[in-house]
């Protein structure tokens, strides 16, 4: 069928020649396990969705969250959520992308249609909301991957730990040809998430404190987002004080490690400021770090922005006077960013120059070294 040219046919000639591509990827077959790099199909994409030749992926600390068990998810299962590829080829009626498009996959989706995504208010597309509850299926309720004769779940409609993954069409973001996928990947995850919070979520003004809970990717981020707005002073707060030098190099004012004090870390930055910070930001994934981050915000019009994501089956407890004397306690995913039309824009401000991502990459590893990237993750390098 694919050698005839003069075949009539009601699509396009390309979509019959889609097949089944045979690729390497980090298969994680049960939690607390090393990934394992196994030969997987990748089935062709279906109506609307596309199929992604992944060039360059980050490891975030949401994807360890699945490994210890943290974060509850179906398995096998192939994970990655923060990268950036070409596109190989697209399923029938995909409109907005060609094969050979430089991309993003997006595991915060826009279908552009639902209320969610016709709001001016928040970000997450109702549409697809199966993509963020955790069923490890596409939104047809199948996967795209099989391993050894079994079917392999994906992880928030992306999982970008493979050669090749097939995405959703609302889960893919055109960029700029010229960017350089290797630093840009960055932008699907870690660098929006947190220099959103600061500037979407939070709106931090010109002349504000801050106070930033975890010295991640995500929380350097957030650091590099209050800076932007024109905070006068970002207090840095983490355990691992080797963070502190590159916390400063991009923009914070003060770094304290809670291991130094005797009393509370919130009492701490309450003494530093005075009144307490006009905003905060929980970036670390904890409890207790969360409610710490509330309470030393001001206590009459502080924000505090969780940004960290909160372990499976955790609750909290807190004060409510906290937030009766005027405290707001807000959240944020992928940064309030909506994602098919922001990503292309934040590309385009990198290359502008508008913000650096060189100081948030540590290392670069071949992915068949996928798991000493994990183990530089869990020990703070």
């Amino acid at each position: 069928v694919c050698g005839d040219y003069k075949m009539q046919v009601p699509f396009p000639f390309s979509l019959l020649c889609l097949q089944v591509i045979k690729c390497k990827a980090a298969v994680l077959w049960e939690a607390n396990k090393p990934f394992s790099i196994e030969e997987v199909e990748v089935a062709p994409p279906k109506e609307h969705e596309v199929r992604i030749k992944i060039m360059a992926t980050g490891i975030c600390r949401s994807d360890d969250h699945v490994v210890t068990g943290a974060i509850v998810m179906p398995f096998p299962i192939i994970l990655g959520h923060e990268a950036a590829g070409v596109v190989e080829s697209v399923g029938q009626g995909v409109t907005s992308l060609k094969p050979g498009d430089k991309v993003i996959p997006l595991f915060v989706p826009q279908c552009g249609e639902c209320k969610s995504c016709l709001s001016t208010k928040g970000n997450l597309c109702s549409k697809n909301e199966c993509v963020l509850l955790g069923t490890g299926l596409m939104p047809d309720g199948t996967t795209r991957f099989t391993c050894k004769g079994k079917a392999v779940h994906h992880f928030l409609g992306t999982s970008t730990f493979t050669e090749y993954t097939v995405v959703p069409e609302s889960s893919v973001a055109k960029i700029d040809s010229a960017a350089p996928l290797e630093k840009v990947c960055l932008i699907g995850c870690g660098f929006s998430t947190g220099y959103g919070a600061a500037l979407q979520t939070a709106k931090v003004e010109p002349g504000s404190t801050c106070a930033v809970f975890g010295l991640g990717g995500v929380g350097l981020s957030v650091v590099m987002g209050c800076k932007a707005a024109g905070a006068s002073r970002i207090i840095a707060v983490d355990i691992n004080k080797d963070k502190f030098a590159k916390a400063k190099e991009l923009g914070a004012t003060d770094c304290i490690n809670p291991k130094d004090f005797e009393k509370p870390i919130h009492e701490v930055v309450m003494e530093m400021t005075g009144q307490g910070v006009d905003y905060s930001f929980e970036v670390i994934g904890r409890t207790d770090t969360m409610a710490a981050a509330l309470a030393c915000c001001q206590n009459n019009y502080g924000v505090s922005v969780i940004v960290g994501v909160p372990p499976t089956a955790q609750k909290i407890s807190f004060d409510p006077m906290l937030l009766f004397t005027g405290r707001s306690w807000k959240g944020s995913v992928f940064g309030g960013w909506k994602s098919k039309d922001s990503v292309p824009k934040l590309v385009a401000d990198y290359m502008k120059k508008k913000f650096v991502l060189d100081p948030l990459i540590t290392h670069t590893l071949p992915f068949t070294k996928i798991n000493e990237g994990f183990d530089l993750l869990k020990t703070g390098k």
